[in-house]
This record gives C-alpha cells, sequence and structure tokens, in this order.
C-alpha cells in the first residue's frame, strides 16, 4: 500500500509540474524538452513494467515441478516481451528460456508452404500442377488435385493421422513419411472433389515437404535451412525429419495424469505438416518477415497472406463462430479479434501446444510455445494480447444450464447379428465387432477395446485418438461391412469376413 501511494504522489508531482511546462509556451526550451523526453520514457517503462506482472500472472502456477511456457511478444519488429515459466525436462530439472527448443506442430505448415511459394516464385512449379505428375503412385481419382489445392486443404485426400489411427496405430508410435506415403497411395478413394470443399489434411503437407525435395534434390530440411532459416538467422530453427537426432536445449513434452506428470512421447520423422523444431525467438524472426522480407519479396508476401479460394472462386472457410468467420491462407488462419485483424496458427502434437499470432494492423505478434498437454493455447494466447490490444477480457457470464436430456431412444434391431470379422484392404488391418456387457466393442489387437455407442438402428459412435462414426452396412438383408468416418476420413468401408 505504502509503495501505491508514493507512486500516487510521485505521478501527481509529475504531472503538474508537466503542465506547468507547457504554459511556459516555449517547447525550444531545453530543460523541457529532456523533461518530455525523461516523460516518454518513464511512461513507457512503467506501462512494460505492467504488461510483465499481468504476464506473470498468467502463467503463477509454473514452477521448478512442472512444464511450461515460453513467451514472447513482437512490437513494431521489436521484442517488447520475452520470458519462460517451468521446466523444459522434468526429469532434470532443466528451466525453459526464450532459446529453448520446441516442437511447434502445426505451426510447421506456414513454412511449408512458403517453401512451395519460393519454388513457384522462381518457376519451377505452377500452383495449378497435377500432383500426379510428381506423384504418379497416387491412385488416379477421375478428377485432378493440384498443388493448391493440397496448400489450401481442400484436395479431398483422406488426413494421415486420421488413417494411420484407424489402421490400429499409436500416435506414440515411430512414424515415417515413406510410411504415411505408403498408406496414401493405397486409398482408393477421396472425401469430397478437389477444390469444392475444406477438409484439414496433414497428408496435403506430407506431399508438399516431398514435392519440395524432388524439385529441389534437397532434403527438406536442408532446403529450408538454406531457403528460409539461415537468412533469417533462425540459427536455432530446423525441421525435424529423424526422430533419433540428438538436439541441444530442447524440451520434452508432459501430461498430468493419475496424480503426476508423465512424458508424452513424440517419434515423427515425417516433415511439412509437423516437425518444426524452434524457439519463441526464432519466430519472432519470421513474423517480422512479413513485413520486411528477408526471404521471398513484398508481392509474395502479398499473395502468401491472400484466402484461398475453391474452384468455383469462394473464399476457403475455415470454421464459422457466432462471432467471427475464420478464413483459411496457406498454413495460416485469417479473422478478426475484437475488432483486430489476426493472421494466426496453433499446434499440438503429443503436449506440445504452439501459438502465434500475427496482428499486422496493430504491428503486434504473439508467440508462445508449451510442454504442456493442458496448455491452454487461445486463452493465454489472447489475455497477452489484450495486454498489448488495451482490451478487456470478457467478465464470465453467470447462466443457469439445463442439463442435457439422455437419450431414452430404443431402438428395434438385434445389434448382435453386427458381430464378426472386418478387413480393409486400404489399411492393410482387421477389426472384430463383439458383443460385451449389452454393447458393441470393437477390438482391434494393437487397440484397447473401444465401446460402440448405438445412434440409429445400424449406426454408432465411438473414440480412439478421435471421435468417429461407423454405420453398418447391409445388402438383401445381410451385413456386408462397415463404414467408418471421423475427422480426416470420410466412409471408409471394412468388408465383413465370412467365416
Amino acid at each position: 500500500m505504502e509503495n501505491n501511494q508514493q507512486s500516487g504522489y510521485f505521478n501527481a508531482t509529475v504531472n503538474t509540474l508537466f503542465i506547468y511546462l507547457l504554459s511556459m509556451k516555449n517547447l525550444a526550451n531545453p530543460f523541457l524538452q529532456f523533461f518530455l523526453l525523461w516523460v516518454s520514457i518513464y511512461g513507457f517503462a512503467q506501462n512494460n513494467n505492467n504488461v510483465a506482472k499481468a504476464i506473470d500472472g498468467l502463467f503463477a502456477s509454473y514452477n521448478e515441478n512442472t512444464p511450461g511456457v515460453a513467451v514472447t511478444a513482437v512490437k513494431n519488429g521489436t521484442i517488447v516481451f520475452k520470458k519462460a515459466y517451468g521446466q523444459a525436462t522434468l526429469e532434470y530439472d532443466v528451466p525453459i528460456t526464450s532459446q529453448t527448443i520446441f516442437h511447434a506442430a502445426s505451426v510447421s505448415k506456414q513454412f511449408t508452404a512458403f517453401a512451395i511459394y519460393l519454388l513457384e516464385k522462381d518457376g519451377q512449379i505452377s500452383f495449378d500442377d497435377d500432383v500426379r505428375a510428381y506423384f504418379p503412385e497416387l491412385p488416379d481419382y477421375g478428377k485432378t488435385i493440384k498443388i493448391k489445392h493440397l496448400l489450401s486443404h481442400t484436395s479431398g485426400l483422406r488426413d494421415q493421422w486420421a488413417l494411420l489411427t484407424l489402421a490400429g496405430w499409436s500416435l506414440e508410435d515411430v512414424i515415417t513419411t515413406e510410411q504415411i506415403l505408403d498408406l496414401a497411395y493405397n486409398q482408393k478413394e477421396l472425401n469430397f472433389e478437389p477444390g469444392t470443399a475444406f477438409g484439414y489434411c496433414n497428408t496435403s503437407y506430407t506431399l508438399l515437404a516431398k514435392l519440395v525435395e524432388k524439385i529441389s534434390g534437397q532434403s527438406f530440411a536442408e532446403f529450408t535451412k538454406q531457403q528460409i532459416f539461415e537468412p533469417l538467422q533462425m540459427d536455432h530453427t530446423q525441421f525435424y525429419d529423424d526422430h533419433q537426432k540428438v538436439v541441444k536445449n530442447r524440451a520434452y513434452s508432459y501430461e498430468f495424469k493419475n496424480g503426476g506428470y508423465s512424458k508424452k512421447e513424440l517419434n515423427y520423422s515425417n516433415v511439412g505438416p509437423t516437425s518444426l523444431f524452434t524457439t519463441v525467438e526464432d519466430l519472432a524472426k519470421w513474423a517480422n518477415n512479413y513485413d520486411n522480407p528477408v526471404v521471398g519479396d513484398k508481392n509474395l508476401i502479398r499473395k502468401f497472406n491472400r484466402v484461398s479460394t475453391f474452384e468455383n472462386g469462394e473464399t476457403v472457410v475455415y470454421r464459422q463462430t457466432q462471432k467471427d468467420t475464420l478464413y483459411h491462407a496457406k498454413g495460416q488462419l485469417a479473422w478478426n479479434y475484437k475488432g483486430h485483424k489476426l493472421m494466426s496458427h496453433g499446434g499440438h502434437d503429443a503436449g506440445f501446444r504452439a501459438f502465434l499470432a500475427r496482428f499486422p494492423e496493430d504491428d503486434l505478434t504473439i508467440i508462445t510455445l508449451s510442454n504442456d498437454e493442458h496448455y491452454d493455447i487461445l486463452k493465454k494466447g489472447f489475455e497477452i494480447a489484450d495486454t498489448y490490444l488495451n482490451e478487456e477480457r470478457p467478465k464470465k457470464e453467470n447462466q443457469d444450464l439445463l442439463p442435457k436430456s439422455k437419450s431414452t431412444t430404443a431402438f428395434k434391431n438385434n445389434i448382435k447379428e453386427f458381430m464378426g470379422s472386418y478387413a480393409s484392404e486400404e489399411l492393410k488391418t482387421t477389426y472384430e465387432v463383439l458383443y460385451e456387457n449389452d454393447a458393441l466393442v470393437l477390438k482391434h489387437h494393437r487397440l484397447g477395446d473401444l465401446k460402440l455407442t448405438q445412434q440409429g438402428e445400424a449406426t454408432f459412435t465411438g473414440s480412439n485418438y478421435f471421435n468417429f462414426q461407423l454405420t453398418f452396412l447391409k445388402e438383401k438383408g445381410k451385413v456386408t461391412g462397415f463404414s467408418i468416418s471421423n475427422f480426416g476420413v470420410k466412409n471408409l468401408v471394412f468388408a465383413k469376413i465370412d467365416s
């Protein structure tokens, strides 16, 4: 309380002296010039101190016994705040710093897209090129998939993580680009006609990274190092294409469960949609390249930031909410936050959480990298942004929420008729459907039992990493198989194996 009073007296004195000096009406007065400069510096320092305290408060729960987060704010091209909270490795008590290297997950995508734009700028590819000209191993789906479709998530290709989990893989398995491509080449159907719909697709960005390799003759990691990271002096950034490679000063990710922290393993040797290893300081250099390009030029940046379009010319919508519409723009999302134009993208693999948000009209960038599975990317990121945008945080409204009524629908069919073995040639795997404890259970030799919840006469839901919907198929009254869909796979058919 005493310090607050002293600060108040000091501010009052400064204001009184300031008014008096202005009344002198002599701006050429050296003393007045010095005083005005001093007040400016003092005010800036006070504001920065207040912002720092506010951000510290957001991360007060992180300490030497928890994972944490690194934070950087960039204003007018200059880092105005950088600080780290928590531990990079709980095993060895290594604290996070602003130079700790994190896995940035889907924030990787804008770098992959930018690499493609560099190739296009040099005339080595066209965005309208048929992808099968570079990847003849892909099936001929009867419709042309273009490079621009890969960039905008409008290719219709099935998502690699969605496919792998349905095929019985764990996301903690060793997963390589070659394995992903082998699975992609074996898919007989698309989710939709290319260029007509949006479907978030990591497979597309694996293909884009592989395309860079085919065109450049270099590994994707080497190409991005030479063409992007070295020119921008992003000295602690790389695409991590070998899960056994040693990287000094890296963080490992964690999840809190059963009363303590456990490691969330990540063994990807897959680059393009993910696997960017970087720091908050290096991402600040990348963000500045959008305003003052060292890599590329202003014309390339302008086209890169442009919202993607469908074949009919309509803009690609990533998601619509009651408050706003989010558009897709090549590894970035274009939208508004409280009236402020925003270009952003987040990322989540294992327990890593990444957030890169640029407010171009405010000359502000907020970057956070975390190794905590429970870190709330958007909430924390925007709370940091609010301190610089001078926006008040919305107050929580007390609402009386009615409990959701449970479905009491009684289905007339005998679900035991769905029991049996089902196989997919596309996924090279088999499931058993059994009846246990008055419910159907989906079993796989590499997975735990997946309980199916009935939603219709032949429709069920379940979850395996991702929520899925399963519909049993019949012909002439006989069960012939089932089709299964999740966020990245639509209507993949398993055939019933006759016993």
